[in-house]
């Protein structure tokens, strides 16, 4: 099974302008992405997905593989999408660009073995993990999830799910920024319009459970991954970054 990662970086986040070219600890967040990425030895090739010309030269600056994509795009997955027609492979794993922290095992969870990927038409996973803090629950950019008993998934929402009316028995989980499909699950989100549910949660994977797709969710132990969605993340990033370093 060939297998590539692509790492999609926007420019024009609406939370954080420029965020993959922030700064930490004196290289560009992207930098930081691509390199804990390039630890997953299983990846025949690791891409930054980018439309803008400053994330383009910043990435050949520092010689790591990138490619330009249209401005149009909607979705990341949509971006993903177009590398996936110039770059031929069994599996693509999507890594979202602003996660400086991933660990590099967490991302190898994803990666499926040859009797469960070749099964399935299409194939679509997410990384899920617990949450750990009652703030994370409420907070509408941490997409919650539920499946079913055999890890599908039922449904994602930026609200609490499910609500707990007669028991607070229960673990909330929400959805990691790493992501695997083949080429045929990419077309498909690539032609298939919007659905009433994608289009008033905002989350991109709608589009496959709202059209009766499944999607394989991979629970993880919570680690010490931080997106970085505002400045105010990125200082606690770099907070760890810097003790990290220090303590080698």
């Amino acid at each position: 099974m060939k297998k590539l990662a692509i790492i999609p970086a926007r420019y024009h986040s609406s939370r954080f302008i420029g965020k993959p070219l922030a700064e930490i600890c004196g290289k560009p967040m992207i930098w930081w992405v691509y390199n804990q990425v390039k630890k997953v030895k299983a990846f025949d090739a690791v891409i930054i997905a980018t439309d803008n010309e400053q994330i383009l030269n910043v990435c050949e600056k520092y010689n790591m593989e990138v490619h330009m994509t249209s401005p149009t795009h909607s979705t990341s997955t949509e971006r993903v999408y177009e590398v996936a027609l110039q770059k031929e492979a069994d599996l693509y794993v999507v890594i979202n660009g602003d996660e400086p922290l991933i660990d590099p095992f967490l991302i190898e969870r994803i990666i499926p073995d040859d009797k469960e990927f070749f099964n399935k038409e299409y194939f679509v996973s997410n990384l899920i993990t617990e949450i750990t803090e009652a703030s994370e629950v409420v907070d509408f950019t941490n997409i919650k999830v539920v499946s079913d008993i055999n890890s599908e998934g039922l449904f994602m929402s930026r609200s609490p799910i499910p609500y707990p009316k007669a028991s607070l028995d229960f673990k909330y989980k929400k959805h990691l920024g790493v992501l695997a499909y083949n080429l045929k699950a990419l077309r498909f989100f690539s032609e298939t319009n919007k659905g009433p549910l994608e289009k008033i949660e905002d989350i991109n994977e709608l589009r496959f459970l709202e059209n009766g797709i499944k999607i394989t969710f991979v629970e993880v132990n919570k680690s010490e991954s931080l997106s970085v969605d505002t400045p105010k993340d990125l200082e606690k990033v770099v907070a760890i970054i810097n003790e990290r370093m220090a303590a080698t």
